[in-house]
């Protein structure tokens, strides 16, 4: 898959000018309210758009870009138009921080959308918060991005942790799976997969059979390998993202080893089903909704699809439609917030979306002023011949 980045390193997409205020209203809002003016809501997301996860990154932030530009081009939201500040952060954390540093006291937005990484949304949320920032919908499934509660967190994912558990369940109960072992990153992301893994293994009075911890750089996973096969593991729980588990797969079938894997939302990519030589050929991922092909018969998924292709030169991923309906929904809460648009209308219109649907026939999202968690949902698929499959139409759960 081509994965050529539409994004410089930095990004600004700006509306243009509209005067549909009266001036009273015009100053008492833009005096308010960071990042809003009469004519204009300054928004930012930091994402990876030419490191490790990329792929994830530069789909996810590609695919918002559609639906900013469609509601600019139909005069903006109450008459603003969006402009939005895009930084590359290459997943690496300090960069992060330096780029939400910017975001923060240069662009001066008026809430984030989208950024990537569980330690880099974990590093920044602070001084976001801060700040009084919102973080929307970031891309992470971790359970930081809701929890503990708080108003200026928004989570729009099942988390890695209920993904885990709801498959470690599938798979015990389902698949005759009795000796598990867990492979992940050693960060923020990969710990909350695996405390999912265990969690779910105590419940079922089973223990852990094996565990190895890696750096999101990592390459060689020979020694890993051998250790959980030494172990005699018949499924293989991945904290994992898109390079590290085609490594590891192609390791494993390098090996004869036959053992089913099983990741999470993050190593649910098109990148990884297709891989050449095809070695996630019957490898697992559990994901908050179902990938949505561009040969998929909904007229709107197509148009999509066909748009997405001509934009930008290749087709959009599950992280890209995840990436549209994030942007989507929020569009439509602005809308709910209204003209007079502040901190506390933007929550409130946030808030008040319930059983949201995007154009994916993904599960229902909601929010309440007592829950930012938009869906706790969790779907299985597997890949036969390059192609993402669903194992069940319906939801797990544990």
């Amino acid at each position: 898959m081509k994965t050529t980045s539409a994004f410089p390193r930095r990004c600004v997409l700006a509306g243009g000018i509209s005067l549909l205020a009266s001036p009273a209203v015009i100053g008492r809002t833009a005096a308010a309210t960071r990042g809003v003016t009469g004519t204009e809501i300054t928004i930012g997301t930091m994402t990876d758009l030419s490191g490790v996860t990329a792929v994830q990154g530069v789909n996810n932030a590609n695919a918002m870009r559609m639906a900013f530009d469609a509601v600019n081009a139909r005069g903006g939201i109450h008459g603003r138009k969006i402009k939005w500040v895009v930084e590359d952060m290459e997943y690496i954390v300090p960069k992060a921080v330096q780029a939400m540093n910017k975001l923060l006291n240069r662009d001066n937005i008026f809430f984030a959308i989208g950024n990537g990484g569980t330690p880099h949304n974990d590093a920044v949320m602070p001084s976001m918060f801060e700040k009084k920032v919102p973080n929307v919908f970031p891309l992470t499934c971790a359970r930081s991005m809701y929890e503990p509660f708080n108003r200026l967190k928004f989570g729009q994912f099942s988390s890695y942790y209920d993904q885990m558990r709801a498959g470690v369940k599938y798979f015990v109960e389902h698949g005759g799976k009795k000796t598990v072992g867990s492979m992940y990153q050693d960060t923020d992301f990969g710990r909350d997969v695996h405390a999912g893994v265990v969690a779910q293994l105590q419940a079922m009075g089973l223990k852990l059979a094996a565990e190895t911890a890696h750096r999101p750089t990592d390459t060689d996973f020979n020694a890993a390998i051998a250790r959980q096969r030494d172990a005699g593991c018949d499924l293989i729980c991945m904290g994992t993202i898109v390079k590290d588990t085609t490594i590891i797969l192609q390791t494993a079938r390098k090996v004869g080893w036959g053992v089913d894997f099983c990741g999470q939302f993050a190593s649910y990519s098109t990148a990884v089903a297709e891989a050449p030589g095809q070695p996630a050929e019957g490898f697992y991922s559990m994901a908050p909704a179902l990938y949505r092909y561009p040969d998929d018969p909904k007229p709107a998924v197509q148009a999509f699809t066909a748009e997405y292709r001509k934009r930008f030169g290749f087709d959009v991923n599950y992280l890209g439609e995840a990436g549209y309906t994030c942007a989507t929904f929020t569009i439509a809460a602005l809308e709910k917030a209204g003209r007079d648009l502040t901190l506390d209308t933007f929550i409130g219109g946030m808030e008040s979306m319930k059983d949201w649907h995007d154009i994916f026939d993904g599960p229902a999202l909601s929010l309440s002023p007592t829950d930012h968690h938009a869906s706790s949902r969790s779907f299985l698929s597997v890949v036969k011949s390059k192609r993402w499959t669903p194992v069940l139409d319906g939801a797990l759960s544990f």
